[in-house]
């Protein structure tokens, strides 16, 4: 059984390259475009990994990351920032809410595949 990553981003362009990698990668792909709408997702079914970006519409990355670090059924899953965010007070920030990893746009999908595999295997 393959596992689930949810993509978190307001841009359905930056959703399609992330789904085309992970899915060519051997994951099953949940998507969101924003943070309120990713909150919906968390239904309970298995979740392995969340990438999200920081700067979205309605509800921030950030402020997702602590909603779903409060939901005990995800509060361990990991989850990766990718954004074009680079301030080292957003990413200490983003560490002590309980972000992984921080990619900064524009990445290379093997970037993007090399900290997934760090967290999770297909």
């Amino acid at each position: 059984m393959s596992k689930t990553i949810l993509i978190v981003d307001d841009s359905v362009s930056m959703r399609q390259v992330l789904s085309i990698a992970l899915t060519g990668a051997g994951f099953d792909i949940i998507e969101a475009g924003d943070g309120n709408e990713a909150l919906t997702k968390l239904n309970g079914d298995k979740i392995h990994l969340i990438v999200s970006d920081v700067n979205m519409p309605g509800m921030d990355g950030l402020t997702l990351v602590s909603h779903i670090k409060e939901n005990a059924n995800y509060k361990f899953t990991p989850i990766i920032m990718l954004t074009t965010e680079s301030q080292d007070e957003l990413i200490q920030k983003g560490k002590a809410l309980g972000v992984k990893a921080w990619l900064v746009k524009p990445f290379k999908p093997e970037q993007m595949l090399d900290a997934v595999s760090k967290l999770i295997a297909p």
